[in-house]
């Protein structure tokens, strides 16, 4: 079981976990073990709550295909239970970025004091630079 948060998780048998040979440079190992491991969770039949779903779905991810499948591939590690364990935690990783609702922004307008500082401010930039400047009279 995968939980998610206090109040959410997922069950073993909602994801689909298959190991498979891993890509790459490693020798024999790679060769002959199964080592990485393909996650497969379907958002629309799992038991998510509908906000969370109607989230995930809504993701412009690549991991998530157009059924609303997720797919996970973990290979990073050398032994099958550290992929699994990095799949899962990508998964679970996944889900709470989709559900992370952003504060609203609101457009401020400067205060009038900020206003008048900043331009005296510069008036006074402007008064040190004049100064420089050699009288050609």
């Amino acid at each position: 079981m995968l939980k998610i948060s206090i109040a959410v998780s997922i069950a073993d048998h909602e994801m689909e976990l298959t190991a498979i040979r891993s890509q790459g440079a490693g020798g024999q190992n790679v060769n002959k073990v199964s080592s990485a491991i393909h996650l497969r969770f379907d958002i629309k039949a799992s038991s998510l709550p509908e906000f969370h779903k109607s989230r995930l779905l809504a993701l412009k991810d690549s991991r998530i295909t157009k059924e609303g499948v997720v797919i996970i591939k973990a290979q990073q590690h050398r032994t099958q239970e550290l992929n699994r364990e990095d799949a899962l935690a990508r998964l679970k990783a996944l889900i709470l970025d989709a559900i992370k609702v952003e504060k609203v922004r609101r457009a401020t307008k400067p205060t009038k004091s900020s206003q008048r500082k900043r331009v005296d401010h510069k008036k006074q930039k402007g008064q040190i630079k004049a100064l420089r400047k050699k009288n050609w009279d």
